[in-house]
């Protein structure tokens, strides 16, 4: 019962093809009708457009009364919701139910609304009305995304609930052990689940709650139990098989899982989340001709394709078939496109051939220009690590004149600049960056830093690093640039207070050393003598500590 949002285009053609069965003897006032309602429609989405809520709500609102299409109904619901204006989406759903008496989707919404706005009595009301015209209906949707958050609010719906002449209708009792378990009253739920179950036994959706209930308990081998007892009376019920198969899982019984997924597989061979995650968990225990069995039929699928490819890629890489791999990395598209590429870019450096890493890289760009950035920067990594740092700030140079409002790409060759020798062009990018984004705590802090590098523009750069601890208060490095900006400024006190928490947070020998430090300038030599002792113990043989040392041979000279 999620309302759906639309295009303009498509709500303006919703409403035309509403009218699409008017008679000849009513086509002039119709066609008149129909032409004030798009320019409604197109004058309320301008303004929209123009944050003027005020005027798209009204013309939604009139529309929506005034209208028999369901498309501008919705759209005007979901316009009230999104500008959270309750009161609007209400009345909007009365009046479509008022038009629709027997319109249960209507009926959804004004429900669902009722809830949301506390209106408990016509919510209750609707529900009856629902279960009249329809006893098999499913409610559980209505309390989706708007459970009351607050103990009074959930009391007073349960309340109602209760009371509703509808109270022991299985789809109600399934809302009342929603609202029981959100109270944490997990037993009772679980009680009101069995009574809604021993009438409608067969319900997908109750037998799985019940399943969720015994977890929330601890209770494993109830839910076990439960799980087996149901699959075996529900032999046909994919949906059964499928979450006991994920509980197995869940609770790190992987061979038990992957032989009840071979069964799952036997009676649905087309069960793509089935083969999904079989080829998943045969990878986990290292079945790796299984896995491939699996993934494999899920090459053409609209779901699960890139998936597929890119656990191919991971299985024949942990088979060390490492052509095999790159070639499934390569067909990778999505949401694993990075991954995958990384991934494959890591292949090539095993193999000591990151020279034809650059050339597939580059031609990655071309062939997917969305990726553009990440792959410029894929490439600046590769330079890098080959020594090449000139040729890594030449490709970004000329990234940044094809991206030039990319972030990412700007700070990729700011993390290649010479803090000294590049101190201009350094500024210069570091500026830019937070013209793009003023409020990242990662470029304030970069820009402080430098700052501090260079001994320059300290009270400059300890507004940006403070500016970034707003947004970022318990970073290490941002804390570390404020401790170092502050020894430099020789505010010792804000130096340790600082370092000393990015010392907890890290234990990096660095932020150590530079906590030790500010402690001896500030006079605390027991507390120096403390970290110092803490430091020698954890990295023993590091260099930076010998200083430390040497700070401390005075006050031995006089003990002895």
């Amino acid at each position: 019962m999620n309302i759906k949002q639309y295009s303009t285009t498509f709500l303006l053609m919703g409403s035309i093809a509403s009218s699409a069965h008017i008679r000849a003897s009513g086509e002039i006032y119709h066609t008149k009708y129909n032409t004030e309602a798009i320019k409604q429609s197109m004058i309320a989405e301008f303004a929209l457009a123009y944050h003027d809520t005020a005027t798209a709500l009204h013309n939604y609102t009139v529309l929506a009364i005034r209208s028999d299409s369901t498309t501008v109904k919705q759209r005007a619901l979901n316009v009230a919701i999104e500008q959270n204006d309750l009161k609007a989406a209400l009345d909007i759903a009365t009046h479509w139910v008022v038009q629709e008496p027997e319109d249960i989707p209507a009926k959804f919404y004004l429900a669902h609304i009722a809830l949301k706005t506390h209106e408990y009595e016509l919510a209750a009301e609707t529900l009856d009305s629902i279960l009249t015209i329809d006893p098999n209906a499913d409610l559980e949707k209505i309390l989706e995304g708007i459970a009351p958050e607050s103990e009074k609010d959930r009391h007073n719906l349960l309340k109602t609930l209760r009371a509703s002449k509808e109270k022991e209708n299985p789809s109600v009792l399934i809302l009342i052990a929603g609202l029981e378990a959100q109270n944490n009253e997990i037993e009772l739920a679980l009680k009101t689940v069995n009574k809604a179950l021993r009438k409608r036994p067969k319900t997908t959706g109750f037998i799985l709650m019940k399943a969720n209930l015994l977890m929330a308990l601890g209770d494993e081998q109830a839910t076990i139990d439960w799980f087996e007892n149901s699959s075996k009376k529900h032999k046909y019920n994919l949906d059964i098989h499928l979450a006991e198969v994920r509980y197995l899982i869940k609770i790190n019984q992987p061979e038990i899982a992957l032989d009840k997924l071979k069964k799952i597989i036997k009676t649905w061979p087309d069960a793509e989340e089935a083969l999904f995650i079989a080829g998943l968990t045969a990878i986990d225990l290292k079945k790796y001709d299984q896995a491939e069995q699996y993934l494999v039929e899920l090459r053409y699928s609209a779901q699960y394709q890139n998936d597929a490819y890119f656990y191919l890629a991971v299985n024949a890489e942990r088979k060390q078939h490492f052509e095999t791999a790159k070639a499934y990395y390569r067909l990778v598209d999505g949401n694993l496109y990075t991954v995958s590429r990384r991934n494959l870019i890591s292949i090539y450096d095993q193999q000591q051939k990151l020279n034809d890493a650059l050339r597939f890289l580059t031609q990655e760009r071309v062939n997917y220009p969305q990726h553009a950035s990440f792959l410029y920067q894929a490439q600046a990594e590769i330079l890098k690590k080959m020594n090449n740092k000139k040729a890594a700030l030449r490709l970004l140079t000329e990234a940044v004149k094809n991206l030039p409002d990319d972030p990412e790409i700007l700070y990729s060759g700011v993390l290649l600049l010479d803090p000294f020798q590049d101190r201009d062009q350094l500024d210069k990018a570091l500026k830019k960056l937070l013209q793009l984004e003023p409020n990242s705590p990662t470029y304030l802090n970069a820009y402080a830093y430098t700052l501090a590098l260079q001994n320059r523009r300290l009270d400059e750069a300890r507004n940006y690093v403070e500016h970034a601890l707003e947004y970022a208060p318990e970073q290490a490095s941002i804390l570390d640039t404020l401790g170092y900006i502050s020894f430099l400024q020789n505010d010792f006190e804000t130096s340790s207070k600082a370092l000393a928490k990015a010392y907890e947070i890290s234990h990096s020998v660095n932020i150590g050393v530079r906590y030790a430090k500010s402690l001896y300038m500030q006079g605390a030599l027991p507390e120096f003598s403390h970290v110092l002792q803490q430091l020698q113990q954890n990295h023993p043989n590091d260099p930076q500590l010998e200083p430390l040392n040497s700070l401390l041979l005075p006050q031995h000279l006089k003990k002895s």
